[in-house]
């Protein structure tokens, strides 16, 4: 077998490396938001919320390591004109074909250029499906079936989110190449799965006692807030990493975004501080005025989503002025759903208010910066032949809560005809941790046998913040 020792280089190899931190740093988005919600549900259903994010990221991650990624690297077979480009690129790259499984030294650079890099562009393509599986189950906490969460992963993880990848994401993709500007996933991550747990949260309905007092005294209390705080550290350490990820990185040449914009690594990063520390300002202060210590924790997050269209085109100081609009529009965001009688504070808010907002917003503030295309090609692929504009950065919002809105809702209509959706009124009194694996957990008091021997009211949360009631 012909060996190509440039698939091997010290550069190719160097770059490997630096994408694979990408890659696997989004890993620990999934457990950041698991001690997020570990802190948020009741105590009595931490080990089932636990059980069901993981499955969850690990079925979409399947489904996309299956044969998702190929869709993704239909949009390079259809620039460089290669033949049947859809079918070309799933037979290449499932997890069977030759691109995905065979060792870069070995693959023909004219047909397979930075065989090593591609390949671990996989698996962050993986990653990415498990975060937005982690992201859509932190919507339905504590009252989704986890059969239905499980069929929701592997639809979204084999064909929809990395369709919107196509879409919207690379610098050959059809809505890039007409002026759609993404750099850390905004539109695939948080647009998406903002909106099919807009749709999620809609159709499963409140917990109860989220909306005024349940008869049995039942609601939704924070188990731990310290646990939110660990959570979004993780995921605080995760960002400049991803960030890296989302680049172009050209020995001797230079660094462009995802979408080929020029760029630098210092000034992403620079960038994406700028934003995490704004929006955690403003994010403490909308907390401590509120008396909700959630936004004190959530804010840095809401800003870097905010921004996160705008870190390799961007100043620091838009980045700033941006991550501090973030926990504003999330705070927007948050309200809305409550008026609405939605169950959902923290997906909605933080991910599809200040994802959608920022990315249009960066059409203005950037419009006619040039996006798009590839070095070396001409015509409809030329580099930079794009310019960024509101209303395409409007249509890419559109576009992607319609690919995931749609089927978010033809799943949640089907599964909740067959009585598959949403959790029984006994098992959220009892508790998922008791009534799916038989155990107590956190110090609970519920039987582990599933039946509930007494009914005291949980204690509730006050306007003041504290505690009151009576503790069971």
């Amino acid at each position: 077998m012909e060996i190509f020792q440039q698939q091997v280089s010290t550069e190719y190899i160097l770059l490997t490396f630096i994408y694979m931190v990408g890659a696997l740093s989004v890993l620990l988005v999934v457990l950041g938001l698991g001690f997020i919600d570990m802190g948020l549900v009741r105590a009595r259903n931490v080990l089932d919320t636990w059980a069901q994010k993981l499955t969850a990221a690990m079925v979409g991650g399947f489904g996309t390591m299956l044969f998702g990624y190929g869709l993704w690297e239909w949009q390079f077979n259809q620039a460089f004109d290669v033949p049947n480009a859809l079918y070309a690129a799933l037979q290449a790259w499932w997890i069977g074909g030759p691109a995905a499984s065979t060792p870069a030294m070995f693959l023909d650079p004219a047909v397979v250029p930075e065989a090593d890099v591609l390949q671990v562009f996989l698996v962050f393509f993986v990653t990415f499906a498990m975060a937005t599986m982690a992201l859509i189950h932190s919507s339905a906490i504590e009252r989704i079936k986890a059969k239905a969460l499980y069929i929701m992963a592997f639809v979204v993880g084999v064909v929809l989110s990395p369709l919107v990848g196509y879409l919207c994401w690379g610098p050959l993709s059809p809505l890039t190449n007409r002026g759609v500007h993404d750099f850390e996933g905004v539109f695939p991550l948080y647009i998406f799965a903002g909106t099919w747990s807009l749709v999620l949260a809609w159709r499963l309905g409140p917990r109860r006692g989220a909306f005024g007092r349940d008869p049995a005294g039942l609601g939704p209390v924070p188990s731990n807030y310290g646990f939110v705080a660990a959570g979004v550290m993780f995921i605080l350490f995760a960002l400049p990493f991803i960030a890296i990820g989302s680049t172009f990185i050209i020995p001797g040449e230079g660094v462009y975004g995802i979408s080929f914009t020029q760029t630098g690594l210092g000034l992403i990063l620079i960038n994406l501080f700028a934003a995490l520390l704004s929006g955690g300002i403003v994010g403490a202060i909308v907390g401590y005025l509120q008396r909700e210590p959630r936004w004190v924790f959530l804010g840095p997050i809401a800003g870097a989503i905010m921004s996160g269209t705008l870190f390799d085109i961007g100043t620091p100081l838009q980045s700033m002025l941006f991550g501090a609009l973030g926990p504003l529009v999330a705070l927007a965001t948050a309200r809305l759903m409550y008026r609405l009688g939605i169950d959902e504070q923290k997906v909605v808010p933080l991910a599809l208010g200040p994802g959608a907002i920022g990315a249009i917003l960066v059409g203005f503030v950037h419009w006619g910066t040039a996006t798009g295309g590839y070095p070396g090609l001409e015509g409809e692929y030329a580099l930079g032949h794009a310019q960024i504009t509101p209303w395409w950065q409007l249509v890419g919002v559109v576009t992607t809560m319609a690919v995931s809105g749609i089927p978010a809702l033809v799943l949640c209509l089907i599964l909740e005809k067959l009585g598959q959706l949403r959790v029984s009124p006994e098992t959220e009194m009892i508790g998922l941790d008791a009534a799916h694996w038989g155990v107590a957990n956190c110090g609970d008091d519920l039987p582990t046998n599933g039946a509930q021997t007494g009914t005291t009211p949980e204690p509730v949360i006050g306007g003041d913040g504290v505690r009151s009631g009576v503790v069971s």
